[in-house]
């Protein structure tokens, strides 16, 4: 498989756009094109700085940065569809073909956003009795953000946040036990604006620390080669195997899943190379564009960057970036593994061959020419897992990004990482005697690149387009994060999370009191039948409550007001964390609304509600192994049940039962399943899945005569028949 040319990437990144609302920005002329790159240039030289020196208090930077992000935000993203079709003409009420609206609510964004930290030194006094002036800006914020967030990712989170605001006013008025005293907007704006409980809080603050840094970097990243490096490889390793190209696309999504954070990007950028390739050895449309959308979803609980959820999860759980990274490797891994399985097995049923040893990159080629392009994945990790922050760690990856793509002079990248070895070794690494220094060096190896040829020019522009691309990239994850601070505000404000929680628990505890009758006696109890329906529950609204709301935004909204009823029934924090987050992610490939899924629907020419269907059914690992480590907290390695024979039983059970699950899906095991060889199988998967002896080894019971069966017939075929 080649690297795609131009236009491929051009078709690739129409694909984003279509998929992913984050993604539709508007046509604008080279003037105003300019403008808006300078002022997105800004954003993300903004946070490069004080990533790299220090953030500033924080009221400020999340301030300048919301003002940053919704002023650009009307000005990247038009107001209706229509309008992103061409380039509008320039007229007096469309200055720059931007209208005279979009230019002043970006102006009202700006303003409303800076006043809050304006007014910092007076806030002591002035939350909880809110002057005129500070109610009509908090009202202005609230609409333009509102707004915002409906123009770069969708109405359904806007409406979420219209319909508690409302909830909150008309607290009386409400039904039963949701029934409160009710706020008056005057009360509403001040918790919303003034205080650290609503649009400026913990959501906001993790994407203008943390997030932004990692967008910024992942874009970079792909930009000096890391992610065809990643894609080379997984094609020398898998490619030459049974139904190779979709072993190609598991490794290779997996890989590039570790510098993007993106479902949809993860699946238009390596589909572009595996799903034709699929195609063209024998794999149906449909399967090839379920088999890349299902393993990219994985690109999102991938360390170590993950998705913007792990930054929050930093924050919400107050643990180490570290700790959150080494509890996300097994069920990665275990997602992973699930759509490998179904693949290999759906290859053996098909009769699939690999690549053509043509097609397939030398290994030795691959990593002499692309080595260096490792050296910032490299960097990120070594100052991470120094116990320096995660903004400094992007800080110290963005500058390897930098000096890799401006030369790959062997002496000068090794030399630099080096140097941040050295200085992480010493204690130097904040020092500003040796920051400026190296950064000097960096600058001025951009300088020398640029004039030393139209190429060097070439490169150090791509890499200025970077910066641009990315701070694009994460405008609408700002805006969106910013909206989610107002339903927690109105969380906090009326404590309905906790009534929800005590709703949940107890129609959970209904139906596993009524299921409890069906059950044998001693292989369930009530309060594991409750917790399971109360997984289940919390697990269908995360699902549908992703079919039109980022997986951030779900996130947050599904902390706080799920993560309460699971911790009422004995879950940890970090595990019910993890769980939501799980199915949050799981929503870009369940119908109907499967974004990544249907991005790569379009790419093979497969119909899309299949393909989503498909893509459901090959990602079921994901889909079981969260009630495996909400059972089974060892799997998660960080937890306090972490015991290497703990580990390693519930590791174990989840292998088993994911590879007769994949089998009973396929059809095939060591040979061609019969009907009632699938159904028992899939049956006995269910048990063995969960971490529990009894019922471990009572799947494995059930599933013992399908095995005994293929074990027979597999050998009957081996033994050569007579002529």
């Amino acid at each position: 498989m080649s690297s795609p040319d131009a236009n491929v990437i051009i078709e690739n990144r129409s694909l984003e756009e279509k998929f992913d609302p984050e993604m539709r920005f508007r046509p604008l002329p080279p003037t105003t094109a300019w403008l808006v790159a300078g002022l997105l240039l800004a954003l993300s030289f903004f946070h490069y700085y004080t990533a790299g020196f220090g953030l500033l208090r924080e009221a400020t930077h999340r301030g300048i940065h919301m003002a940053f992000v919704l002023g650009l935000i009307f000005l990247v993203f038009s107001a209706f569809k229509s309008d992103q079709e061409r380039i509008a003409p320039s007229t007096w009420w469309r200055p720059g073909s931007i209208s005279v609206i979009d230019w002043a609510l970006a102006i009202a964004a700006a303003v409303s956003s800076l006043y809050v930290p304006w007014i910092f030194s007076e806030l002591a006094f002035r939350v909880g009795n809110p002057s005129p002036t500070d109610v009509l800006m908090g009202t202005i914020l609230i609409v333009v953000l509102l707004e915002a967030t409906r123009r770069s990712v969708g109405w359904p989170l806007p409406v979420i946040a219209i319909g508690v605001i409302l909830y909150a006013h008309f607290g009386p008025s409400m039904p039963g036990i949701l029934q409160h005293p009710g706020a008056s907007w005057s009360n509403i704006v001040n918790h919303l604006y003034l205080t650290s409980q609503g649009i400026y809080g913990i959501a906001l603050g993790v994407v203008a620390t943390y997030v932004f840094h990692y967008v910024l970097f992942g874009v970079l990243a792909t930009r000096v080669g890391l992610g065809k490096l990643f894609i080379d490889l997984a094609t020398c390793v898998a490619g030459r195997y049974a139904g190779g190209p979709a072993k190609v696309s598991i490794f290779g999504s997996a890989l590039f899943g570790m510098i993007s954070g993106s479902s949809i990007a993860n699946t238009v950028t390596v589909g572009s190379l595996t799903i034709p390739a699929m195609i063209r050895v024998g794999y149906q449309r449909h399967f090839a564009a379920a088999v890349e959308s299902a393993a990219s979803t994985g690109g999102q609980i991938t360390p170590p960057i993950m998705g913007a959820a792990a930054f929050l999860m930093v924050e919400f759980l107050n643990v180490p970036y570290q700790t959150v990274i080494l509890a996300a490797i097994v069920p990665a891994c275990m997602h992973f593994f699930g759509v490998f399985m179904q693949v290999h097995l759906e290859a053996k049923r098909a009769g699939l061959k690999g690549l053509p040893a043509e097609e397939l990159p030398k290994a030795a080629k691959v990593i002499r020419e692309g080595w260096q392009t490792i050296m910032p994945l490299a960097v990120l990790l070594i100052v991470l897992f120094s116990g320096f922050t995660p903004y400094l760690a992007a800080f110290w990856g963005i500058t390897a990004c930098l000096v890799v793509g401006a030369s790959r002079v062997p002496a000068i990248t090794l030399g630099f990482l080096a140097a941040v070895v050295a200085a992480v070794a010493t204690g130097m690494l904040t020092q500003l005697v040796f920051v400026a220094p190296l950064l000097g060096l960096v600058l001025a190896l951009l300088i020398t690149t640029f004039f030393k040829s139209d190429a060097g020019k070439a490169l150090v522009l791509d890499l200025v387009d970077a910066f641009v691309v990315g701070a694009k990239y994460a405008i609408g994850v700002g805006a969106a994060a910013a909206t989610v601070g107002i339903i927690v505000g109105i969380v906090t404000l009326t404590g309905v999370g906790f009534k929800i929680s005590f709703i949940v628990t107890s129609f959970a505890a209904q139906l596993a009191q009524g299921f409890m009758d069906f059950v044998p006696a001693g292989l369930s109890d009530m309060k594991s039948m409750t917790l399971f329906f109360t997984l289940l529950m919390t697990a269908i609204v995360c699902i549908l409550l992703g079919c039109g709301v980022p997986t951030t935004a779900n996130y947050i909204i599904m902390v706080t007001v799920a993560a309460p009823a699971l911790g009422l029934l004995g879950v940890q924090p970090l595990v019910a964390h993890f769980f939501v987050f799980y199915y949050g992610v799981l929503a870009d490939i369940t119908p109907p609304v499967a974004l990544a899924a249907y991005a790569g629907a379009s790419m093979a020419g497969a119909d899309p509600f299949r393909t989503g269907n498909t893509a459901f059914r090959l990602g079921l690992g994901k889909a079981l192994v969260p009630f495996v480590f909400v059972y089974g907290p060892a799997m998660l390695i960080v937890t306090p049940e972490f015991t290497w024979p703990s580990f390693l039983f519930v590791t174990a059970g989840a292998i088993v039962g994911i590879m007769f699950l994949s089998a009973a899906f396929a059809g095939y095991g060591l040979t061609p399943m019969r009907a009632w060889e699938r159904w028992l199988i899939g049956l006995a998967s269910l048990p063995i899945i969960a971490p529990d002896l009894e019922t471990t080894l009572i799947g494995l019971g059930m599933a013992s005569p399908v095995v005994v069966s293929q074990l027979f017939r597999a050998r009957s075929a081996m033994v050569p028949k007579p002529a």
